[in-house]
């Protein structure tokens, strides 16, 4: 049997299927006729204070304050840039990921606000803003720019209130230190706390899994996403062996059902919100971020991997399958319908610090052009949009996908190898996956992926 841990769907397509695009082209041209007004805007800080083992976000560790300020400027000509070919653009939700945003000193995030408020135009107390922290930076005087600045959600990847889990998972931190982050997070007040969790670490059992469940549910988050650890090329765990399936599934099966007996209601395999819970109404960037921190989830989140921005979870305004995303920073993507596109991206340390550094050196008329990308023909369109709706718990709309399209799902999908298996079913309104199809999420979706994306992402150089 095919492993369920294929890979984690947080786009399509995937980053790895973006190739250098010849000629480049004007940003006033690329977004001359789309929608923009309900769009997402996010911003990418590609900082951490340490790189975690299952981490392949695009960020470095250590980065100098030189070269934060250097960032913010050229995050800051980027945005004017940007904002010149968007003049009339309206954001519906925002969010600001990375890396770790809360990296950046209380001073630092607020100039970075600034630049989504005063250049870009964002009304960012207006609509939901979410924003990605760790336990060691989510300080007091932080929390209280965000706080002052509107925002509605706080992610925060704690992965295991074990020490010895989060050390095994490379990630150095203290039950301590966590507990007192979250203090600080419920004092700042942002109505959504979120909290990561992972399954699936050296030397977990379910009793350890649900002992972080516990210990997660006494600060009562208003969202938690609980990830199956992956061992990704040239992460600080990817050169471990092991085949952990059975443990995984068995572990995301407690996790589920304990959040389920807990008052969760499940939104995807790996996001689950409190019933109670006066959060945001359901709807993502993508069905943050948005790829962890370097694109926009399927749940909601412009964050990928844990530790990743998971961003807001934008209202009823903005629609995921339809609506644009602009991106701002090293390591950001931006959508449109027809074109996705970005800077370079890497993951190994010495090919991030290069392109981190090349990007803070680019003159303001380098920002005026998408580099790299994938354009969507109309048959990625539709595949977009199945993987963005059928990954979610309510599943598929199909009259709004033949309103969009003008054909019906079924019919441009073979889906019936899913519905033989359990993992799918279908009536005259919707298209969705079972509970057992959701727990397979990690295979279904990497399966539905064209020939083309495939292709792409198998001859892309890891870097």
């Amino acid at each position: 049997m095919t492993s369920p841990y294929q890979g984690y769907v947080y786009s399509y397509p995937h980053k790895t299927a973006y190739r250098p695009l010849e000629p480049r082209p004007a940003l006033r041209e690329v977004w001359a006729r789309e929608p923009d007004q309900a769009l997402f805007l996010y911003l990418h800080v590609p900082f951490c204070e340490m790189r975690c083992g299952f981490c392949n976000l695009f960020t470095r560790t250590g980065a100098p304050a030189s070269l934060v300020a250097a960032y913010l400027d050229a995050l800051g000509r980027q945005a004017a840039v940007t904002r010149e070919a968007l003049p009339e653009a309206r954001f519906a939700a925002a969010a600001i990921g990375g890396g770790t945003p809360t990296y950046l000193e209380a001073g630092e995030l607020a100039r970075l606000l600034d630049i989504a408020e005063d250049v870009m135009g964002a009304d960012l107390r207006a609509v939901p803003f979410g924003v990605e922290t760790s336990p060691a930076t989510a300080t007091p005087d932080r929390l209280a720019v965000l706080a002052e600045r509107g925002v509605t959600r706080v992610s925060i990847g704690v992965q295991s209130f074990l020490d010895a889990e989060a050390r095994a998972a490379v990630r150095p931190q203290r039950r301590a230190e966590v507990e007192a982050a979250l203090a600080a997070i419920r004092a700042a007040g942002p109505p959504v706390l979120n909290l990561d969790l992972i399954y699936g670490i050296d030397g977990q059992t379910e009793e350890s899994w649900l002992y972080s469940l516990d210990a997660a549910l006494a600060w009562r988050p208003e969202e938690m996403y609980l990830y199956p650890l992956y061992v990704r090329p040239l992460t600080g765990l990817g050169l471990r062996p092991g085949a952990w399936d059975d443990q995984r599934l068995r572990l995301y099966r407690a996790g589920r059902d304990h959040l389920l007996g807990a008052g969760y209601e499940q939104v995807s395999m790996r996001m689950f919100r409190r019933r109670a819970a006066t959060s945001p109404a359901p709807g993502s960037p993508y069905g943050s971020s948005p790829e962890g921190s370097h694109g926009s989830s399927l749940e909601g989140s412009h964050g990928a991997s844990p530790g990743g921005s998971h961003g807001a979870s934008p209202g009823e305004e903005y629609r995921c399958q339809r609506d644009g995303m602009v991106g701002l920073g090293c390591g950001a993507r931006s959508y449109t319908e027809r074109l996705h596109y970005s800077f370079e991206y890497a993951v190994a340390v010495r090919h991030v610090r290069a392109i981190i550094d090349d990007y803070v050196r680019l003159p303001r008329e380098e920002f005026a052009r998408a580099n790299a990308g994938f354009a969507l023909d109309a048959a990625e369109r539709r595949r977009r949009h199945l993987l963005q709706s059928l990954l979610q718990a309510a599943g598929l709309d199909r009259a709004a996908y033949a309103e969009r399209f003008g054909t019906d799902v079924l019919d441009d999908f073979d889906l019936e190898g899913y519905a033989e298996r359990g993992w799918l079913d279908h009536d005259a309104e919707r298209v969705r996956l079972t509970a057992e199809g959701l727990a397979h999420s990690d295979a279904v979706g990497p399966a539905l992926f064209s020939a083309r994306v495939r292709e792409l992402m198998d001859t892309y150089d890891h870097r």
